[in-house]
C-alpha cells in the first residue's frame, strides 16, 4: 500500500532490534573472552558476527521490500536522512573516545610514569624513558619493532581516498541516470575496499610473524589494533553495503530522484576514509 506525501508513516512492530542487541552483545563478550585468554572466547564472537550479519540481511532486506513496493513517503525519507546522521554522529564519537585513549597514554599517562621524584622513579623502573611508542616500564610483550608509515599503510591511504573518488564519480552518474557507469564505478569502490581489507591482513601477519607487535605489546600495542581493528571492521561493513547497493543499481532500484539507500552508504563511506585519514597521521606517522 503506497502512502501519500501528507500521510503519516507508522512502522509496523519488528523483531529485528532485539536480534541486533543479542548480536551485538554476543560479539562483544565473545571478543573480551578472548583477550582474556578464553578458549571459546574466537567461537563466541565469530557467532555473534554472524548473528550480526544474518540481523543486517534480515533487517535491510525488509526495508528494501518495503521501499520497492512504495510504503515510504517524504516523512520516512527525512526520517531515514535523520537517523543515518545521528547514526554517523555516535560513530564520530565512538571513534573520538578512541582518538582520546590514544592521547591520552601519549601525552599524559607516560610522562606521569617518569613522575616528580627521580629517586622514586629510578627505584620502580630504572630504565624507562619517556618515548613514544612505549610497550610500558616492565617491557610488556617483548621488543617489537613499529610498522612504518610509508609501506603498506601509505597504499592503503591512496586505495581509500581513490575509493572516495569512485564513488563520488558513480554517484554523478546515477544522478545522470547513466546505470551502466553508475554500476561501474561502485564495482571499482568495492574492489578497492576489498584490497585495503587484503592488505590490512597482510599487514597484521606482518606484525605478528615479524616485528612481534601484537595486542600484548603493551599501550603501543594495544591502541594500534584497537584503532586500526575497528577502522578495518567499519571497511568490512561499507564494502559490503556498497557490494549491495551495486546489485541494487543493477537491478534498477534507484532514479536519480530516490536513491537515499545510495546516498547513505556514501556518506558512511566517506566517513571512514575520514577516519582512516587521522589513524595514519596519529597512529603511523606521528
Amino acid at each position: 500500500m503506497s502512502h501519500s506525501a501528507d500521510s503519516y508513516y507508522v512502522p509496523h512492530g519488528s523483531h529485528w532490534p532485539i536480534v541486533a542487541s543479542v548480536a551485538l552483545t554476543t560479539s562483544v563478550v565473545g571478543a573480551a573472552m578472548w583477550f582474556n585468554g578464553t578458549g571459546s572466547g574466537p567461537m563466541v564472537m565469530l557467532l555473534g558476527l554472524a548473528m550480526t550479519f544474518f540481523m543486517m540481511y534480515g533487517w535491510f532486506g525488509t526495508t528494501v521490500r518495503e521501499s520497492l513496493k512504495g510504503m515510504y513517503n517524504e516523512q520516512v525519507d527525512r526520517s531515514f536522512r535523520q537517523g543515518m546522521m545521528w547514526f554517523i554522529f555516535s560513530e564520530v564519537m565512538f571513534f573520538a573516545a578512541f582518538f582520546g585513549a590514544l592521547f591520552y597514554a601519549r601525552v599524559l599517562s607516560v610522562p606521569w610514569l617518569l613522575g616528580e621524584d627521580v629517586s622514586t622513579h629510578l627505584t620502580l623502573w630504572s630504565g624507562f624513558t619517556e618515548t613514544w611508542p612505549t610497550n610500558g616500564p616492565n617491557n610488556v610483550g617483548g621488543e617489537f619493532q613499529t610498522m612504518g608509515a610509508w609501506g603498506i599503510p601509505a597504499i592503503n591511504t591512496l586505495l581509500l581516498l581513490t575509493s572516495g573518488v569512485t564513488l563520488t564519480i558513480s554517484h554523478w552518474a546515477l544522478k545522470a541516470g547513466d546505470k551502466s557507469k553508475t554500476v561501474l564505478w561502485l564495482a571499482a569502490t568495492v574492489a578497492l575496499g576489498a584490497i585495503f581489507l587484503g592488505f590490512q591482513a597482510y599487514e597484521y601477519i606482518h606484525a605478528y610473524g615479524d616485528l612481534n607487535l601484537t595486542l600484548g605489546s603493551g599501550i603501543y600495542g594495544s591502541t594500534f589494533f584497537m584503532l586500526t581493528g575497528f577502522h578495518g571492521f567499519h571497511v568490512t561493513i561499507g564494502t559490503v553495503m556498497l557490494f549491495v547497493i551495486m546489485l541494487r543499481a543493477n537491478k534498477a532500484h534507484f532514479t536519480h530522484e530516490n536513491h537515499f539507500a545510495f546516498e547513505a552508504v556514501a556518506w558512511y563511506w566517506h566517513f571512514v576514509d575520514v577516519v582512516w585519514l587521522g589513524l595514519f597521521i596519529f597512529v603511523y606517522v606521528l
